[in-house]
């Protein structure tokens, strides 16, 4: 039996780095005040199609979409965006917490075709922040990326990417003039862009069409056709960057690909993972509460795979290495049961045999990476005491059972 194509186990040493990632963006994002949760993996699929946007790829393509047994149509989630703001809108107890900073972390699923470093099923960790409308906000939530990507040593081999996508009534004007941009090309672009023209021309600055690729770089620059508004708030997220020392590339064709992003949008992109490719991206989308029913929300937030970060980060360090205890005889298998109880109680990590012989015992110590062994028999219960042996060193050396303990942590 094989797992289903675009899935994978996480067996224990890749779950390791994975939970290594998980723990240092965890750490890191509690140190700027953020508080973790979770959402439903499925939702209503309403909910993705009003708040991703019902011409990207994720909606059209990608999306997991399937009737319950009482005719509702579910998805499962393919970000975690729309989830929290729907938890934001549901919850009004959260309404009360502007700003509110979250964290959380969870699988995701999109129908897509399985690559490395992406998978039908993946894992992302996501950052959001609601009710902020400052440009303060943007600099923060870049601020918590980075230092997440320099405590796994990402950062230094990442490029920050850096663009504007304007308020509203910039990308209204920018709209009309991609408008007919596109429409002067249209015979030559690919049949998803010209399904894409009147409804959300915008989404054909993302294709990744050859040929709509070679059309894109001669589009109008939405640089251009940012009010003055636009530009001030783009200046001060700039401004703010450099203050705090995150380095950064503008980059005029960065458009995310979902249909929700305003003002800001960035991505850390590498090269260290075949082709350029985005460890972590996001950016800012203060219509899409609004979208979902809620009051007038400003958020802002990104999203990172854990599976691509995994594959840049530093290694992990080595869980402890276990103690080992091999008892021998019934009487001291008994007793080895509460002594090895009391040890992992005290922290010491402690790994137990129940069968073979002395050899074998030690041959699976050996195995197990373990630092010590604590040997206890019938002559060794009969005085009250065990033997330790440094597995490093060799030595060994008789210990009483009551100063085990100590003996071991030292």
């Amino acid at each position: 039996m094989q797992p289903v194509r675009g899935t994978h186990d996480l067996l224990p040493d890749e779950y390791r780095r994975f939970a290594h990632v998980v723990e240092t963006a965890r750490d890191v994002a509690r140190l700027y005040g953020y508080r973790e949760m979770a959402t439903p993996i499925f939702e209503f699929t309403e909910l993705f199609a009003r708040g991703i946007g019902e011409t990207t790829d994720v909606v059209s393509k990608e999306m997991y979409t399937f009737q319950d047994r009482g005719g509702e149509s579910l998805t499962l989630r393919p970000e975690y965006t729309a989830g929290i703001c729907r938890a934001f809108v549901s919850n009004g107890e959260l309404a009360q917490q502007l700003p509110l900073k979250i964290f959380a972390a969870g699988p995701m699923f999109r129908y897509e075709r399985p690559q490395k470093g992406r998978q039908r099923q993946f894992h992302q960790i996501d950052l959001e922040v609601l009710g902020a409308p400052e440009p303060g906000a943007d600099i923060e939530v870049i601020s918590v990326a980075a230092d997440i990507l320099d405590r796994l040593g990402i950062l230094d081999r990442c490029v920050l990417k850096l663009n504007s996508l304007g308020d509203p009534e910039s990308r209204t004007a920018y709209r009309q003039v991609l408008v007919d941009y596109y429409s002067a090309h249209s015979a030559r672009l690919s049949p998803d862009s010209r399904d894409r023209l009147q409804r959300n021309p915008l989404r054909i600055l993302d294709s990744k069409d050859e040929g709509d690729k070679a059309i894109n770089a001669g589009a109008p620059s939405f640089a251009d056709h940012l009010n003055q508004a636009s530009r001030d708030f783009f200046k001060r997220v700039q401004d703010g960057l450099v203050a705090v020392g995150v380095p950064f590339e503008i980059d005029p064709a960065l458009v995310r690909g979902l249909d929700y992003y305003t003002h800001t949008a960035f991505e850390f992109v590498t090269t260290h993972i075949g082709a350029q490719g985005t460890v972590l991206g996001g950016g800012r989308y203060d219509g899409l509460i609004a979208e979902l029913g809620g009051p007038p929300t400003a958020g802002i937030g990104w999203a990172g795979g854990i599976e691509r970060l995994m594959m840049l980060a530093n290694e992990p360090a080595a869980p402890p290495r276990p103690v080992v205890i091999a008892p021998l005889g019934p009487a001291a298998e008994a007793k080895a049961l509460g002594i090895a109880r009391v040890l992992r109680r005290a922290g010491i990590t402690v790994e137990q045999d129940y069968r073979g012989n002395m050899k074998r015992r030690m041959q699976r110590a050996n195995k197990l990476d373990a630092r010590a062994a604590v040997i206890l028999g019938d002559d060794e219960l009969a005085k009250g005491v065990a033997q330790v042996k440094d597995l490093d060193s060799g030595e060994q050396r008789e210990v009483a059972l009551d100063k085990l303990l100590e003996a071991l942590k030292s």
